[in-house]
């Protein structure tokens, strides 16, 4: 990894900007520490052989896979020889730099640290660390001492101070997030309580001026609004800002899905017929449509970000190295384009559209890219289809609806395993969770199947496993990072999808219990 890589220009077939942002804030770090070789003594006896193959040869092995999964198992990948021509094209490359290190010709070294530097200080800048997410924000804090950062330097110290925010302490164990997801956990948590109507003796409907936890929170959500321009602006020049990103701070990295969620709850609640929450929602929605890709689907950070030869570099083993279209993201930028009264006779819809239609499985599922898995994907693209008026009765669409029928639990609930994402044939199978049930039970409701069995017995699942205090929680992984690599535990994901998922059914039925 050569930080010559960052002087690449755009044109250039393998910039830094053809890979996802993710990959990109680990990348940069990473070629200055390759190109510097800082080195760290340590005490006899101490070392990582155990990470060689085999540590008598010391040998490393390739363990990248042959195609990019982030996508789906439908996703579109290189054919067979094309992706054995890239993989030897990089491994020869790969052979070829590592004899080029060993020379003392490198006459655009000293430019390309300086080049990295830069990049690194403007993305530290309203951050909360590098892509504020654990791996770019550890390795940014290994390259700025590399570039030689003292301790005590205002910007390595935060950088570190970033880093510790992580950390949980519990006794004498220290835990560390991958992130924080302030904004994401907001705009469901207010959507959700405005979609779930008046809470009994409380101050008012939700979602009018008579609730003041949803007067701030709008206020705070269009506080975090992003107006300056990111790295999503390379490949999409032309577009004005208007989004927003996941954590605290992260203004170089405003996502699609977070930014689609934010508009949802801000339109949702009474107050956004305020002006101010009106131009933010319109700003975002602009600047979601701005984002489109070209097969008709969104991604989270970039814009057709999907050059898959790349997926073939020999340290792709984290099989993460693109950021394609999504269902799931698509699916959500559907529902708010359908609250935003368009429909399939609108262009970007009928491009959306007809991307879930081709990211279909033959069984009705959808895969799920950020949560788990198939119940995921599935309940968010028929959420999305329905907002925009496709019809659902539609026998491909009710194929999904006997889909979650049949992996219903025998306890009423449904589950999912992150093994999924290495065995298809999985799908659907797993011990019964919160958030899964409720997700299974809204995609039946899209489908006009709240009041069936199915429907019923997941309903009486959720109110059967509430706990006193009203929050459930769930033991498995429900939240997606890296398939098959990392995965997430939002701790609210089991509290506002079951809530809103009792929400939609009983809406769906009219007035009455919701139980038996």
């Amino acid at each position: 990894l050569p930080p010559e890589l960052i002087l690449l220009p755009t044109w250039c077939p393998f910039n830094i900007y053809e890979v996802s942002a993710w990959s990109r804030t680990i990348l940069v770090p990473l070629a200055v520490l390759y190109a510097t070789r800082p080195s760290v003594p340590i005490p006899l006896g101490f070392g990582v052989d155990e990470l060689w193959a085999d540590p008598a040869r010391r040998v490393s092995v390739i363990t990248n896979r042959s195609s990019d999964g982030a996508a789906g198992p439908r996703a579109v990948a290189p054919r067979p020889l094309a992706a054995a021509a890239w993989r030897r094209v990089f491994l020869a490359a790969d052979v070829w730099l590592k004899v080029w290190e060993r020379t003392a010709w490198k006459p655009w070294r000293r430019r390309a640290l300086r080049a990295a530097e830069r990049w690194l200080l403007e993305r530290l800048v309203d951050a909360d660390g590098l892509g504020a997410i654990y791996p770019a924000m550890v390795n940014a804090v290994f390259a700025l001492k590399a570039l030689g950062y003292q301790d005590g330097d205002p910007i390595l110290e935060r950088a570190i101070h970033e880093v510790e925010r992580l950390e949980i302490v519990e006794g004498e164990t220290i835990r560390v997030q991958p992130c924080c997801s302030p904004v994401w956990d907001t705009a469901l948590a207010a959507y959700t309580l405005a979609e779930s109507g008046p809470v009994p003796g409380g101050p008012g409907p939700p979602g009018t001026g008579d609730d003041p936890a949803l007067a701030r929170a709008n206020r705070w959500l269009r506080a975090q609004e992003i107006r300056r321009y990111g790295d999503w602006a390379v490949k999409n020049p032309a577009a004005a800002p208007g989004g927003w990103a996941f954590e605290f701070l992260n203004a170089q990295y405003p996502d699609v899905d977070d930014t689609a969620m934010v508009a949802l709850a801000l339109g949702r609640v009474t107050e956004a017929a305020s002006p101010e929450t009106e131009r933010a929602i319109q700003r975002g929605v602009a600047w979601i449509l701005s984002m489109q890709n070209r097969d008709g689907g969104w991604s989270s950070f970039d814009k057709n970000n999907d050059r898959r030869a790349l997926t073939y570099f020999p340290f792709a083993d984290h099989n993460a190295m693109l950021d394609p279209s999504a269902s799931d993201i698509t699916g959500r930028v559907l529902e708010l384009l359908g609250r935003r009264g368009m429909t399939g006779r609108d262009g970007p819809v009928r491009r959306a559209v007809q991307f879930l239609r081709d990211r279909q499985e033959p069984d009705g599922a959808w895969f799920g890219r950020w949560g788990v898995n198939y119940v995921y994907g599935s309940c968010f693209a028929l959420r999305g289809l329905k907002a925009v008026g496709e019809s659902l009765d539609q026998p491909r669409y009710q194929q999904t609806g006997d889909w979650l029928a049949a992996h219903q639990n025998a306890d009423g609930g449904w589950g999912e395993t992150i093994a999924t994402y290495d065995d298809p044939s999985r799908r659907g199978q797993g011990t019964s969770t919160a958030a899964q049930t409720a997700w299974a039970v809204m995609a039946l409701a899209a489908l006009g199947r709240a009041s069936a069995q199915a429907a019923r017995r997941g309903v009486e699942y959720l109110l059967r496993t509430q706990p006193a205090d009203g929050a459930w929680v769930d033991g498995p992984w429900t939240g997606t990072g890296f398939p098959g690599v990392f995965y997430l535990r939002y701790h609210l994901y089991s509290v506002y999808f079951p809530l809103l998922a009792l929400s939609e059914v009983r809406q769906a039925r009219g007035s009455g219990p919701l139980g038996p």
